[in-house]
C-alpha cells in the first residue's frame, strides 16, 4: 500500500462516472484522495413525496386552455399532459403510450427493466439502451429514472424531461457523453416489472456479483459528491452480504462476501465523515476492524473520527497503530505529526487557562509556608515565657518559705 491509502475500495470505469475531461478535475478514486473536498451539489437526502395525478395527467393539464400565442406550441398529435413530479417544474413526465393500467405500476424494491433513450435538449442523442435492468429506489440509476418509473404502468412509454440536479449534475458523464449541467429529455418504456431475488436463495456467486455492483454504484455517488445516495448504495451493498444463506457456500466465496463487505464499511465511513455523521462513520470502522483488525484503512479513518470528536489521545494511539503496521505510508505520518501538534497546542493552552483559573499556585504556596513557620515559632515563644513565670513562681515561695 502506498499513499494511496486514501483511496477509495473501488476499481472504477462504471458506466456513469464522469470523466477527468468533462470535469476539468482529477478524479478522486483515480487520484487516491477521497477526503479531498468536491464542489458538492445541492442534493436532498431524500427526495420530496412523490405527486400521484393518475395516469400521469398533472394539476396544471387544464391549463392548456389558456395558453396565449406566444408560447412555443406542442409537437402535432401531441397533448400538453405532462406530470411536475416533484412540484418544483425540474422534472416532469408526458405518456406518449399507454400502459396497461395503475395496478401494473412497480413497486419500490421490485426488478425492472425499461427500453430508455436519452437525448440532450438540443435533440442530441446521447444513449439508446433497448434493456436497462435495474432495482426500483435502490439508486442504481440516475434519481429521474427511479422517481419517475415508479409512475409508469407496465408497457407504458414515456417523456421525461429533467434538471441536471436529478440527471448528471454539474459534472456530467462520460458514458453516456453528457456535458456538465445539462437538461435531459428521456424517453423510457416499461417491459417488466419483477420481484427481487431471495438473497437466502440467490447462489454466492451471484450474491458477490450483486453486492459488488451496489458497492459501485456507491463509489459512483461517491465520486460525484451524492454522499447521502453514496452511503445507500454502500447500506444496500452489505445487505447483501450480511445475508444469511440457504445454499452451500465454499470458504473461498465467504472470504469473497467478506471482502466487499469491508470495502463497503471502509467507503461508508469514508462518506459519513463527508456528511459530519461522526458516530456513524466510527461505527462503521469497528465494525471493519472486528472483521479486519489490521486494515490500514479502518484505523486511518477511525483515527480521522477521534480526532474529530476531540479525542486526541486515542485519535493517535490509533493512527500509531496504522503506522506500525505500515511504517513507510507518508499519508499516515503527515497525519498524525498534524494531530500530535494540535494535541500539544491544546495540552498548553488547558495548562494556560487552568493557571488563570487557579491564580500563581507556586506563589500562594510559598506565602502559606512563612506563616506558618510564624504562628509555630509564636507558640513556642509564649510557651516558654509561661514556664519560665512558673518556675519563677515556684522559686520564690520556696525562699519565703526558707526564711519564715
Amino acid at each position: 500500500m502506498t499513499e494511496q491509502m486514501d483511496s477509495m475500495d473501488a476499481s472504477e470505469g462504471h458506466v456513469n462516472a464522469p470523466s477527468d475531461k468533462k470535469s476539468g478535475q482529477t478524479s478522486l478514486l483515480d487520484s487516491g484522495e477521497d477526503f479531498e473536498v468536491l464542489d458538492e451539489e445541492d442534493i436532498d437526502d431524500e427526495p420530496p413525496p412523490l405527486e400521484d395525478a393518475g395516469g400521469g395527467k398533472g394539476k396544471n393539464a387544464d391549463d392548456t386552455e389558456t395558453k396565449t400565442a406566444d408560447e412555443d406550441p406542442e409537437p402535432p398529435g401531441q397533448v400538453d399532459e405532462w406530470l411536475d413530479v416533484l412540484g418544483n417544474d425540474q422534472l416532469k413526465k408526458k405518456i406518449l403510450d399507454d400502459g396497461k393500467g395503475r395496478d401494473s405500476r412497480p413497486q419500490k424494491g421490485q426488478n425492472v427493466k425499461i427500453h430508455l433513450k436519452t437525448y440532450l435538449m438540443d435533440g442530441t442523442q446521447v444513449e439508446d439502451q433497448p434493456n436497462v435492468s435495474f432495482t426500483l429506489g435502490d439508486g442504481d440509476v440516475i434519481q429521474a429514472l427511479d422517481l419517475t418509473v415508479q409512475l409508469m404502468e407496465m408497457g407504458e412509454k414515456a417523456l421525461i424531461r429533467t434538471d441536471a440536479k436529478y440527471a448528471y449534475g454539474a459534472r456530467g458523464s462520460l458514458e453516456p457523453e453528457v456535458p456538465p449541467n445539462a437538461e435531459l429529455s428521456l424517453e423510457v418504456e416499461l417491459l417488466e416489472a419483477t420481484d427481487a431475488p431471495d438473497l437466502e436463495l440467490l447462489p454466492p456467486v451471484e450474491k458477490i456479483a450483486l453486492a459488488g455492483h451496489k458497492r459501485e454504484r456507491g463509489n459512483v455517488h461517491y465520486q460525484r459528491g451524492d454522499y447521502a445516495f453514496a452511503v445507500n448504495s454502500y447500506s444496500n451493498a452489505l445487505q447483501i452480504t450480511e445475508s444469511s444463506s440457504k445454499v452451500d457456500i465454499s470458504p473461498e466465496e465467504e472470504n469473497e462476501l467478506l471482502d466487499v463487505k469491508v470495502k463497503c464499511l471502509n467507503n461508508m465511513a469514508a462518506s459519513q465523515l463527508k456528511l459530519d455523521h461522526y458516530d456513524a462513520a466510527l461505527k462503521s470502522c469497528v465494525s471493519a476492524l472486528a472483521h479486519q483488525p489490521d486494515n490500514i484503512k479502518a484505523l486511518f479513518r477511525m483515527g480521522k473520527v477521534l480526532a474529530l470528536q476531540g479525542e486526541y489521545t486515542e485519535a493517535i494511539q490509533t493512527l500509531r497503530r496504522a503506522l506500525k503496521l505500515e511504517p513507510s505510508n507518508k499519508t499516515i505520518h503527515a497525519e498524525l505529526s498534524k494531530l500530535v501538534k494540535k494535541h500539544s497546542e491544546q495540552r498548553g493552552a488547558e495548562q494556560a487557562m487552568y493557571k488563570k483559573m487557579l491564580g500563581n499556585p507556586s506563589s500562594s504556596s510559598n506565602v502559606q509556608k512563612p506563616r506558618a513557620k510564624s504562628s509555630w515559632g509564636l507558640s513556642w515563644k509564649w510557651l516558654f515565657g509561661a514556664t519560665a513565670v512558673a518556675i519563677g513562681g515556684v522559686a520564690l515561695s520556696v525562699v519565703i518559705a526558707a526564711r519564715n
